[in-house]
């Protein structure tokens, strides 16, 4: 739906990412997003790989909840003790992960500070997490805006004569399968069809 997975950087996230990591004074960060396998990273700071198995992922937890998911010493924590990232490269030990909710309630993944020894966290950077983390939304749902207004566009190329619709490639398809694949749509019946449907079956 919001077609993140897999993109190329972006200045946007790279920034927010960058303040995360300043105003909360840690070595790394990340933009996260955690889908039935893996942890892939749209964004990251101090971070050498670009994404790791949902098994070891920390966001994976966080986006279990509504709160900034905070972990101040990975190794006390029976959730994440004998995970790899802690036991090994980065070694991680401390962890905080604002969700990313979403407007259909649904949590994608979340803005994340890591640091490599214990620590605490003050309530002005927890605020300051949560502040970014709704930056992160809005771009995404402002992404997402801009996507479906240029599929939208798109329909513009539509055959004089049987409807069907000019896709990127050149080809020509079916309006309705064009639809079906590009917009979240529902299906239902307008007053003048629904009218003519009861008219025939009383016929």
């Amino acid at each position: 739906m919001y077609r993140i997975l897999d993109t190329g950087a972006e200045q946007a996230f790279d920034d927010l990412t960058s303040l995360a990591a300043a105003i909360c004074g840690t070595p790394m960060a990340a933009i996260s997003f955690v889908d039935e396998r893996r942890q892939w990273f749209k964004s990251r700071i101090g971070l050498p790989a670009t994404e790791t198995p949902r098994d070891f992922s920390f966001c994976a937890h966080a986006v279990l909840g509504d709160e900034t998911l905070i972990v101040e010493d990975a190794t006390l924590d029976v959730r994440f003790a004998d995970n790899p990232l802690v036991l090994s490269d980065p070694s991680i030990r401390f962890y905080a992960g604002a969700p990313l909710g979403m407007a259909n309630g649904e949590a994608l993944g979340a803005l994340c500070v890591i640091d490599t020894k214990p620590r605490q966290m003050s309530e002005q950077q927890r605020h300051a997490l949560e502040v970014l983390r709704r930056a992160v939304v809005s771009q995404l749902e402002l992404r997402r805006a801009l996507a479906d207004l240029q599929d939208a566009s798109r329909l513009l190329s539509i055959c004089a004569w049987c409807r069907a619709v000019k896709d990127e490639d050149g080809g020509w398809r079916p309006l309705h399968d064009y639809v079906n694949e590009t917009v979240s749509v529902t299906h239902g019946m307008c007053p003048e069809c629904t009218g003519k449907v009861q008219q025939s079956w009383a016929e």
